[in-house]
């Protein structure tokens, strides 16, 4: 879904078993930069921010391979909470509501 998240637009996922899967987290299952672990869910974010897989594959210093250590890379998620693949985060249902706003779509 879209959501605003600092007057910016943003493709969020609610961390769900049950809910539909936007086409990205069919894709992130498949290529398993998305793992169940019971009710958590493990998060390959490298996987989710290709730039960053580019710059480790030719082992060239960069700006994200900061980014990386500053999201440790794999993080866990658990449901209920938000992956924001945007900005390459996860939040609790309470950040969300406090910090996203749902894009409205069609008329």
């Amino acid at each position: 879904m879209k959501a605003t998240y600092k007057d910016q637009s943003a493709e969020v996922w609610e961390i769900s078993k049950n809910n539909e899967f936007p086409d990205w987290v069919k894709e992130a299952f498949e290529k398993n930069y998305l793992v169940w672990l019971d009710d958590r869910l493990r998060i390959l974010m490298a996987g989710l921010f290709p730039p960053m897989i580019e710059s480790l594959q030719h082992e060239k210093a960069s700006v994200f391979h900061a980014q990386g250590v500053q999201f440790g890379v794999v993080t866990i998620g658990y449901l209920g909470d938000y992956l924001d693949v945007t900005n390459h985060r996860v939040v609790s249902k309470q950040q969300f509501a406090r910090q996203y706003r749902i894009e409205k779509t069609g008329n």
